[in-house]
């Protein structure tokens, strides 16, 4: 079953409020409440925007649980959606400084390759 997974890109952001965070974004309030509460369904034009304001990918939005009754092959692409690691900030504050710098410099360093 695949399912909207927002709660991980919201911690990962520091997003406290994902309804009026939704809500500022440009949804209305009955779609912010609606992609809150396990939609069913979800329109592109809604994945667009979650991405441009989450500035992340539509895969990232999703997460995929296998269905017991209906198995399908270890290299399925729909595997690459199944548990979906969440951020925690927490493991950030654990890492020594050192390892934090470098962290910074690499990332620092990608963002300027993508923006050339």
């Amino acid at each position: 079953m695949l399912v909207l997974n927002l709660r991980p890109i919201f911690t990962a952001r520091g997003i406290d409020r994902p309804y009026t965070f939704l809500v500022k974004a440009g949804f209305t309030a009955h779609s912010a409440n609606v992609i809150l509460n396990k939609p069913k369904e979800i329109k592109i034009h809604y994945i667009e925007l979650l991405c441009l304001k989450l500035n992340c990918e539509p895969s990232d939005l999703f997460l995929w649980i296998p269905d017991k009754n209906n198995p399908i092959s270890e290299n399925h692409p729909l595997r690459t959606l199944a548990g979906n690691a969440e951020i925690h900030s927490d493991a950030l504050l654990n890492l020594p400084y050192k390892q934090l710098k470098e962290i910074n410099l690499k990332i620092s360093t990608e963002q300027k390759e993508t923006v050339q």
